[in-house]
């Protein structure tokens, strides 16, 4: 199968040992991975604020990129979900569609399509809180929510219990918005920062060692509320924990 690997633009400027992680855990399952080099921006930001048109831009570039995969895989939720049901500013083409059905989060591709999981060659001796983002939750749906009467079930966990020394701790209320939400924590900052400073908490409170997520955006937004409380938190990718990190 054909897989390109799509780096979100805020993992490529501040998190690239993220978009490393993913890259290395794909081929360690014989995966060739492909990298199309002219990538930017998938339009997400702008189209968030409803400035579709202002993003029209950069997905008609996202489309060119990554056409003809069978597979577009990128390890965050929210752009994922915005590739797949959100490419509004541009014309509605076989190409777009085709793209639009072959983007893939990294935790339901590695669960999905993989059918990953063991991890033999990691290890991870800490106790974890998981942080399940709202977009994998309620859009692409990794996870049961607890507003729905429904059996439980997470990818992001069933994926961490193939890893060796990993325990995991159950936050009082474990599918709440940690409050990033994208340009939400711009335009709604207190209210943002507050919401942020409840999820580190909370996961704090269950005895977490680290809190783990599939989307960085919600830890980039949960580690500096926690840094600006003097909070003793730590945060990593789960791409960087089933790749094998030693924390």
């Amino acid at each position: 199968m054909k897989v390109a690997l799509f780096i979100p633009c805020f993992i490529d400027a501040f998190y690239p040992e993220v978009g490393i992680a993913t890259l290395e855990l794909l081929e360690r399952f014989g995966i060739d991975v492909h990298y199309p080099p002219d990538q930017t921006c998938c339009g997400q930001p702008m189209a968030n604020s409803g400035a579709h048109t202002d993003a029209a831009g950069t997905e008609k570039l996202f489309v060119r990129n990554f056409a003809g995969y069978d597979y577009i895989v990128g390890p965050s939720a929210s752009c994922v979900h915005h590739i797949r049901k959100h490419l509004f500013a541009i014309e509605q083409t076989d190409e777009v569609k085709q793209v639009s059905a072959s983007a893939y989060e990294l935790v339901e591709f590695l669960h999905d399509v993989v059918g990953a999981r063991e991890f033999p060659w990691a290890e991870f001796p800490y106790r974890v809180g998981l942080h399940t983002s709202c977009s994998a939750l309620r859009h692409l749906r990794e996870a049961s929510a607890s507003e729905i009467a429904e059996p439980a079930f997470s990818k992001p966990r069933r994926l961490l219990q193939g890893v060796k020394g990993i325990e995991f701790v159950m936050p009082a209320r474990p599918d709440e918005c940690c409050g990033f939400g994208g340009t939400f924590s711009v335009t709604e900052e207190a209210v943002s920062v507050r919401m942020g400073q409840d999820k580190v908490r909370d996961h704090l409170s269950a005895g977490a060692q680290y809190i783990v997520s599939g989307d960085m955006s919600c830890l980039m937004h949960q580690q500096g509320c926690a840094e600006r409380m003097k909070a003793d938190a730590r945060f990593i990718h789960i791409a960087q924990v089933l790749n094998g990190a030693n924390a």
